[in-house]
């Protein structure tokens, strides 16, 4: 991403060149939408579309207890940008500090959200409720004790 690429009033930072942590992604979300203006801002895990979490074979043990409802995603948007620490979410020239919305673009590119799990199927979960593009690198999976809206 290039500074074309921002919005009227957005404002860009330098990005450490350090990594503090390391993360394992433990599948692949894939969803209907291909770019990231296609994405729902926030998905709909009563009546949203049926998508699927496919994880790496060596995570089946690991879904042992795992049953239909709600549970927690949290996900790695891998085509955000991570220096923005002003945004225009609404693209008209109004900005807001990053930490102050949920927007992809954030120095850790870590997203979640509540979703309705449909049925298991081996390795795959089928859910309603993502907001992410087709192919997003999934980080984990919680179990979820709030109320989906």
């Amino acid at each position: 991403m290039t500074q074309a690429d921002l919005r009227p009033g957005e404002m860009t930072g330098p990005v450490p060149d350090r990594s503090d942590a390391s993360l394992l992604f433990i599948g692949t979300l894939h969803t209907p939408w291909t770019t990231s203006r296609d994405c729902p801002k926030r998905g709909d895990a009563e009546t949203g579309p049926l998508c699927r979490a496919e994880l790496d074979p060596i995570w089946q043990e690991a879904l042992k207890g795992v049953k239909p409802g709600p549970m927690q995603l949290l996900y790695w948007m891998h085509l955000g940008r991570r220096d923005l620490r002003q945004q225009s979410p609404r693209n008209d020239g109004q900005t807001i500090g990053t930490f102050a919305i949920r927007s992809p673009m954030r120095p850790n590119l870590i997203a979640s959200s509540i979703v309705q799990l449909e049925r298991i199927e081996g390795t795959t979960l089928w859910l309603r409720g993502l907001d992410c593009v087709d192919g997003t690198p999934l980080l984990d999976i919680k179990p979820s004790h709030g109320v989906l809206k």
